[in-house]
């Protein structure tokens, strides 16, 4: 998205409505990307599913997440922001009816792929409209309130898919956002005024480059251990995303409104960020994917006991994020980073270490609460970094290209994992879970320590405030 060219004229509504307007849908979206994880074993059972297709179940929604993300900005400038990200809150709640009535695995996979299709709506959409709702004296509290629930989305998500998978069934865990859903489209409509930005041609040759090159490579790495790395399939799958990726690269630098402005990339904030939010994300999503069914799978617990469990790593940012604003207002953004990943490589590193069918749940908390608070130091202040020297022009664009790089972050993370596990035999017992995962969890344990070496590379003064005032 480009600048605001025009807007309503801003209605009396209360802020307090505008920001619950616009959270609760982002709320959903981002709540989305870990709920389905703690049912995971549920479905399995009842599904009937392999790994590779539970797989396909979390990374179905983050690919066309982070396909579309960039589309979707575009689309917004063109025909508006509200619009859009109605469309996108209305494809977002009729898919989660889809997945609630799933009675097979293909169902399912197809349905999560077109909630990632209306979540790559919701999340930038959801903050572009809150900043031109509010009055410019609210602004930053707005953003603050709005950052604290994308945190909260996810903190949740185990705890609460957990919770509904027990007293009910996992079906709910997506029946859940219809109502919330069905009720945010008056809402939005009523409250938030239409705005648009410079409308651009749409590169729809460079969103299928992605998309599809995305898809090549995530679909190779989830098939190589079945299918065999020098299989055809697997082969084309790699080598053609790849292909798909460059060839991508090199339109974008030709194009003349291209999806991805390349020199985004010149300014080093934004092209360290970038690298360190996926390494960061890559490693949360696959860790916690390969944990929570090790917490049912090998310690027993069932999806409620499993969310509560992990609680220290999950609620840290509950207690840790407001603190965080105070930190990188006094010391910037990098050494707070820094830490944040470090902390998180630590957790991750002991976790994997500790990994055994006869360890007591005890002896996770620590490592968990590490790895919690290192979460919290990085995800607010990785936005501040990306946004840091970025022309007002631009700052949309590279939010939503941040946004990009974090879900691919997430699909590969997961896809990553799993065929690291899959490769070492494991096998949904204690015995051969435990010996496969704890090996997974090591390298992506390797992964964050390669994203702490990479925060060193951050500009030294970037400071929070400049976060708010995009």
């Amino acid at each position: 998205m480009k600048q605001t060219q025009q807007a309503e004229k801003p209605r009396a509504h209360p802020a307090w409505l505008i920001i619950i307007s616009l959270s609760i849908p982002m709320f959903m979206a981002s709540l989305d990307n870990l709920v389905v994880t703690n049912a995971l074993p549920v479905i399995r059972a009842d599904l009937g599913a392999t790994l590779e297709e539970l797989t396909w179940t979390v990374n179905a929604y983050t690919l066309t997440f982070a396909s579309c993300i960039l589309m979707s900005s575009a689309l917004a400038d063109r025909f508006g922001r509200r619009s859009v990200f109605l469309l996108g809150v209305f494809i977002f709640t009729a898919s989660s009816a889809w997945c609630g009535i799933s009675d097979n695995i293909g169902a399912l996979i197809t349905a999560r792929t077109l909630q990632g299709i209306g979540g790559s709506a919701v999340m930038p959409l959801s903050l572009a409209l809150l900043s031109t709702s509010v009055p410019e004296r609210l602004r930053a509290t707005a953003i603050g309130i709005w950052g604290g629930v994308a945190g909260l989305g996810v903190a949740l998500g185990p705890l609460i898919g957990g919770a509904v998978v027990e007293g009910m069934n996992w079906h709910a865990i997506f029946w859940i956002n219809v109502p919330f859903g069905l009720l945010c489209i008056p809402l939005v409509w009523i409250t938030i005024p239409e705005s648009r930005g410079r409308p651009e041609p749409l590169d729809f040759l460079g969103l299928a480059l992605v998309g599809i090159g995305l898809f090549g490579i995530t679909y190779g790495i989830v098939r190589g251990n079945d299918a065999g790395w020098t299989s055809a399939e697997v082969l084309t799958g790699l080598i053609g995303g790849v292909a798909l990726i460059v060839i991508f690269i090199w339109w974008e630098s030709h194009a003349a409104s291209p999806l991805l402005p390349l020199r985004l990339f010149s300014n080093r904030s934004f092209s360290m960020a970038n690298i360190v939010g996926f390494l960061f994300f890559f490693g949360i999503f696959g860790a916690i994917f390969i944990l929570i069914q090790f917490l049912q799978v090998v310690q027993g617990a069932n999806p409620l006991e499993a969310g509560l469990m992990t609680m220290p790593w999950t609620l840290a940012p509950l207690v840790v994020s407001p603190l965080t604003g105070l930190l990188t207002s006094r010391v910037g953004t990098r050494p707070v980073i820094v830490v944040g990943m470090a902390l998180m490589s630590i957790g991750l590193l002991w976790s994997g270490i500790i990994l055994d069918p006869s360890v007591e749940y005890i002896h996770f908390v620590p490592p968990f609460m590490a790895a919690g608070v290192g979460m919290s130091l990085v995800f607010a202040p990785i936005a501040a970094a990306t946004l840091q020297g970025m022309a007002p022009e631009d700052r949309a664009t590279a939010s939503g290209t941040n946004m990009t790089v974090r879900q691919v972050g997430v699909a590969l993370g997961v896809a990553t994992l799993t065929a690291i596990f899959t490769a070492l035999n494991g096998v949904l017992s204690p015995t051969g879970f435990t010996d496969a995962a704890s090996p997974a969890i090591l390298t992506d344990a390797a992964v964050m320590m390669l994203g702490t070496f990479a925060a060193f590379f951050l500009p030294k003064h970037v400071r929070a405030e400049e976060k708010v005032q995009s």
